[in-house]
């Protein structure tokens, strides 16, 4: 109380100092197109922080207030030793009054019916940056999985200069022999050539038991796989990594689905809290076909379309090691293929994690960072999911890092395929029947969770719907069909004898039945873009069959690709240059959110929604998510694939 009496008798001075003319420019106050949106006052939290009273620095609360149906949130500007409560009782009490105004009015009846405000919460943020221990152990595994790769690096590079100077020293003692040979120089009586290697031999523990030579060759490849020298071999090559080896239009698909989800994250992560015009917003893209494929329920098909080539190259992965093992299936080989696909996803995975947790605790955030707080902090309460790979089971408000719900789902997919390959193995029509059982299981899970929860199809303000996410956008029992749709698919292009196309009519007719059933899919989302307010069946139906719908259309493309009928399509599709863009892919979906809410935490004004700007924000974070997931790649995710145990 006598730091804000200070403040406020400071402002009624006819020449206040500075710093109360900070604090108080720093308050947040209404702007023009409250009716487009533009509730919430900000203020400036950067002008706040710098102001330096007699005994007190400035510090930055947001007060969330309700009036009427609008809620939103004003930035005020009070000396740091006020605690939130205080800031409470402050705003409440209407003690910041300044010549009979008070420091948070409400809006005016004008543009809102209501004229009382009701307060909802406070929230300060805090001028230091104060980590806890949770902070310390993420940063700490982050620097050791980036250190060891980087002093495997300068072990390797040491290593390959002593090789390259002994071999040169080496070079250099034969020419000079051979130069003193042409003289008629005498030889010298020094061992023979086989006393030598002899020699040599036994320097190097050749000629009897070598206990210390296992655990050297270990530790060997292990610094080699980690070395950038290697990591590094290949991965913007656009040369296909297995020449010959088929499914080179896979490239092209998996590399526009990733750009399809940043376009959609892009566009859809400021919608929740950082629009100054978001009714503009929602009247000009959620109402209009033109954006329907960047705003609306298509752009999460992409999701369908990677979880169909999961299942597609999960099968054709299992099937080769049985080939390689003898034709058994047995338990050993099924641990084995499950641990590779641990260790393809959990360490880049891992350092996402901590570096996410890492940095909510390094950098100081402005006024929008607040809607993400509690789902990223989280990790510190749930982390054990996402290392159990069962985060999509938790309620949606308990997922840590909520983007990697995905990958405790496709591997939760991934699990179920030595299953229906030992089915496929046993009996084909038993096969047919497992398969066709759990396609028709997923459909009609999706459509009667939908009908009882009442779900829209999916709109960017559907992020806000719990239920849609809690019941359905995540469950593997509502996501099922396209890995399962993939794996019947990779069965058949490993295991087929003849193709199944076999006249240019069949082509043809699987064309145009693909792209009308890709257009029916994405046009139907905006028909059905309206949530329903009872159990609506054509919402019903759409959430139940349109994934294996889409499924089913990616796989034609797939399939008359690989058995000649691509044309164009497949030309396209198999360009070397989306080989590159393939190989960095994964560390591109963990890493583009980060950079989108990096970008939105640190912002201290509203965005302004123009379709210029979201074009540009869309170009921004891809070309710093592709060079800095070429890095994670190399340094993170590729040293643990060529890690052979």
């Amino acid at each position: 109380m006598k730091d804000t009496d200070t403040f406020l008798w400071e402002l009624k001075q006819e020449n206040p100092k500075e710093y109360a003319v900070l604090m108080y420019d720093a308050f947040g106050k209404m702007g023009s197109n409250v009716e487009g949106g533009n509730a919430n006052r900000p203020g400036l939290l950067h002008q706040c922080r710098s102001a330096r009273g007699p005994e007190f620095s400035g510090q930055y609360c947001q007060v969330f207030l309700r009036q009427g149906r609008i809620q939103y949130f004003v930035g005020l500007c009070v000396p740091d030793s006020c605690r939130e409560e205080e800031v409470e009782l402050l705003v409440l009490y209407g003690q910041l009054q300044f010549n009979q105004m008070s420091l948070v009015p409400p809006l005016p009846p004008i543009l809102v019916n209501e004229s009382t405000q009701e307060m909802i919460m406070t929230h300060c943020l805090s001028n230091t940056i104060d980590p806890d221990a949770s902070d310390v152990a993420c940063l700490f595994v982050c620097c050791v999985m980036v250190a060891v790769p980087l002093a495997a690096t300068l072990y390797t590079a040491i290593t390959k200069l002593r090789a390259n100077r002994e071999v040169r020293a080496t070079m250099e003692s034969r020419r000079l022999s051979t130069d003193l040979n042409l003289y008629g120089a005498l030889k010298t009586n020094g061992p023979s050539n086989k006393e030598a290697e002899s020699s040599t031999s036994e320097e190097n523990g050749n000629s009897g038991p070598r206990p210390l030579c296992f655990p050297q060759s270990v530790l060997q490849r292990c610094l080699r796989a980690f070395s950038l020298q290697t990591a590094r071999e290949g991965v913007l090559s656009t040369s296909p990594p297995i020449p010959g080896g088929g499914y080179s239009s896979l490239n092209g698909i998996r590399v526009f689905s990733l750009l399809w989800i940043i376009c959609g994250h892009s566009a859809q992560f400021p919608v929740i809290n950082n629009l100054d015009n978001y009714k503009n917003w929602k009247t000009t893209v959620e109402s209009s076909p033109l954006y329907v494929f960047t705003i609306s329920g298509p752009v999460f098909l992409a999701v369908d379309t990677f979880l169909l080539l999961g299942g597609l190259l999960s099968a054709r992965s299992l099937l080769s090691c049985i080939n390689r093992a003898e034709d058994k299936l047995s338990p050993g080989l099924v641990a084995n293929y499950l641990f590779k696909r641990i260790k393809r996803i959990q360490p880049l995975h891992v350092f996402i994690m901590c570096l996410t947790v890492g940095l909510i605790s390094l950098v100081q955030w402005g006024p929008y960072w607040f809607p993400f707080i509690d789902t990223l902090m989280d990790c510190k309460t749930y982390w054990w999911a996402n290392l159990l790979l069962i985060s999509n089971l938790l309620p949606v408000h308990e997922i840590c890092i909520p983007w990697t719900w995905y990958l405790s789902l496709d591997f939760q997919c991934y699990a179920t395929t030595p299953l229906l390959v030992f089915f496929y193995r046993l009996n084909k029509g038993v096969f047919a029947a497992v398969a066709g059982l759990l396609l028709l299981m997923t459909t009609a899970a999706s459509i009667i969770i939908t009908a009882l929860h009442h779900l829209p199809v999916f709109q960017p303000s559907t992020m806000t719907s719990e239920n849609y996410v809690l019941f359905y956008y995540v469950k593997p029992y509502t996501r099922y069909a396209p890995f399962l749709i993939g794996i019947l698919m990779g069965i058949y292009l490993a295991t087929k004898e003849c193709q199944l196309l076999k006249y240019k009519w069949q082509a043809a007719l699987g064309w145009v039945s693909c792209f009308s059933v890709m257009a029916l899919v994405v046009g139907l989302a905006y028909i059905l873009r309206d949530t329903p307010a009872d159990p609506s069946i054509p919402h019903a139906l759409y959430q139940g069959l349109h994934r294996p719908a889409w499924a089913l259309s990616v796989a034609w493309i797939i399939l008359a690709c690989e058995e000649g009928y691509g044309g164009y399509i497949n030309s396209f599709l198999s360009l070397n240059i989306w080989v590159p863009l393939s190989n960095i892919s994964f560390a591109c979906y963990l890493v583009h959110p980060v950079f989108i809410i990096i970008y939105i935490g640190l912002q201290e004004t509203p965005i302004h929604y123009m379709d210029i700007n979201f074009m540009y924000l869309f170009l921004g974070h891809l070309v710093l998510t592709m060079a800095v997931s070429y890095v994670l790649t190399v340094l993170i995710e590729r040293p643990y694939l060529l890690l052979k145990w």
